[in-house]
């Protein structure tokens, strides 16, 4: 009967009731704390990756080809510079790709990424390059297509006018503490192409 009265009371008894909830409780809520936390830090790294394309992709536009097959693609076909030759045409099945995995990239490819000193370190480059505005974004990271636009003359001193696709490859989000706890390490940044139209091809020797 004494046993028997024990194990009722134990059962009646409530104390401790609120402890028990808010360590069940806790875990679950520190994990969608968390979830929070990551999305808004996932965000920042799309939008650091769309803003360090949109940096590159300008700067390509005025520095040399980063194509190794870029001459043979699109000729130079005027001698005189005065002469503006014929109408470049628009097709859109020329084109020549650098990357990814550097495949039929140029030097000039480095510049672009790690800027002026060959370095990723925000705020010590005076002409920065992508990796100064994302570390994360390498050259084997990139892939760069030049297309014919239609715009210009065959006959003009630097050929017909391209357009320049940039855009990035094989980047996951950096997710420490989701990525810890359910795996989430694997998911890909995606490539967010920036399309912009090249000026002279030119890399500033002074820049």
């Amino acid at each position: 009967m004494v046993i028997s009265r024990a194990i009722k009371s134990f059962w009646q008894d409530s104390s401790g009731a609120s402890l028990v909830e808010a360590l069940l409780t806790f875990p679950i809520v520190m994990l969608v704390f968390a979830a929070f936390i990551e999305f808004g830090y996932a965000m920042s790294q799309w939008n650091q990756t769309v803003k360090a394309l949109q940096y590159g992709a300008r700067l390509a536009a005025v520095s040399d080809p980063l194509t190794t097959n870029f001459d043979a693609v699109f000729p130079i076909e005027a001698a005189d510079p005065l002469n503006n030759g014929k109408a470049a045409p628009n097709d859109a099945t020329i084109s020549s790709t650098c990357g990814p995995a550097l495949a039929n990239c140029t030097a000039a490819l480095n510049r672009i990424v790690r800027g002026s000193d060959g370095l990723c370190q925000a705020g010590t480059d005076p002409y920065p390059g992508i990796c100064d505005l994302n570390w994360r974004i390498q050259p084997q990271n990139l892939m760069v297509t030049y297309q014919r636009s239609g715009l210009g003359y065959w006959g003009r001193p630097d050929g017909p006018v391209l357009t320049m696709r940039l855009e990035v490859r094989d980047i996951t989000f950096d997710l420490p503490i989701l990525g810890g706890l359910l795996g989430l390490n694997d998911i890909t940044v995606p490539a967010h192409p920036v399309t912009i139209t090249t000026e002279d091809l030119k890399t500033c020797s002074t820049c």
